[in-house]
């Protein structure tokens, strides 16, 4: 799933060799929701970890990310963890200068999802004579 977050860098971590095939690069994002600030950290992973370079602290950014969760097990317990993955990082006023305030927003997400679309009942109708009344009822059965 594609997202996109803008908003000021507040800090910006070293590489991580996590493993002899894994690094990754972590990186905190404060955007303005509402009243107070929200500080959210992001990654980036192996070839991508050199994104966030151009950029120092305070700056302001928009971030393209994927929403990335996995599970495991860990002594006979499963466990979950949720990684927001970045894939781009750009100036967020576009080469212009950062505006002053706070305004920052998260993006809604590009990824739309399909119509959802729900059975309903047609009913079925077909006119039948009454054979007390000697008058035409009409019966309704509904199917899906």
């Amino acid at each position: 799933m594609a997202y996109e977050a803008t908003g000021r860098l507040h800090e910006i971590f070293d590489e991580q060799q996590v493993s002899e095939k894994f690094r990754k690069r972590e990186f905190v994002l404060e955007v303005i929701d509402g009243q107070y600030p929200e500080h959210i950290k992001f990654q980036t992973v192996q070839d991508k970890t050199a994104l966030i370079d151009p950029f120092k602290v305070g700056d302001e950014v928009k971030v393209s990310f994927n929403l990335r969760g996995r599970g495991f097990n860990k002594n006979g317990q499963m466990l979950y963890f949720t990684n927001l993955e970045a894939w781009r990082i750009e100036n967020s006023a576009g080469g212009a200068a950062a505006p002053q305030g706070g305004s920052y927003q998260q993006a809604a997400p590009r990824a739309r999802l399909p119509p959802l679309r729900l059975k309903t009942k047609t009913p079925t109708c077909a006119p039948r004579p009454h054979r007390l009344l000697r008058t035409t009822t009409t019966t309704c059965r509904s199917s899906f």
